[in-house]
């Protein structure tokens, strides 16, 4: 008798390097539910008689070193493995001090339109800038990607040139 034939990696439909894939979502998760934690926390935590030491509690969690801690080997390990993470997760994340970007808490958020008083709907930008660093990134919010251009290879493109030309020429 013979041994059937393993089927190969892309018959299988089996991702290349899946146990990086699978830690880089745990650790997104994981910094994910330390960052909410740390929102749960404030919440839970006894009230101060003094307005220092609430704006001392919401400013400074036990739970921040180690959420920014796993966004920070998140990020290393995307980098490292060349694995692409996906847009939700960039937008989530402060690229500047590896802060999760929670809504309220730690980042603001707002529309922009710098367009001519605002007319063209189009040209809205939305804002997320971060509590803790200052960073600012901007995403554009109506306006869809355009397609990508695709260039023709260089001799295809010299070839065409010289057609066009001899073509006014003659």
């Amino acid at each position: 008798m013979t041994k059937a034939k393993a089927k190969s990696s892309k018959e299988a439909g089996s991702i290349p390097n899946k146990f990086l894939h699978c830690r880089a979502s745990y650790l997104y998760q994981a910094a994910t539910y330390l960052a909410t934690q740390q929102r749960h926390s404030e919440a839970l935590a006894t009230p101060a008689t003094t307005a220092e030491n609430n704006s001392q509690l919401s400013s400074k969690s036990v739970f921040e070193p180690a959420s920014r801690r796993l966004v920070f080997d998140l990020r290393s390990i995307s980098l490292k493995a060349q694995i692409r993470m996906s847009p939700a997760m960039k937008h989530s994340i402060c690229k500047n001090c590896d802060t999760m970007l929670t809504d309220g808490s730690t980042c603001s958020i707002e529309v922009e339109n710098r367009s001519k008083g605002g007319k063209k709907s189009w040209a809205d930008v939305l804002v997320r800038k971060c509590n803790i660093c200052g960073f600012t990134r901007r995403y554009p919010m109506a306006a869809q990607r355009q397609k990508r251009k695709r260039k023709p290879h260089r001799g295809q493109d010299e070839a065409n040139e010289r057609d066009s030309q001899s073509g006014q020429h003659g």
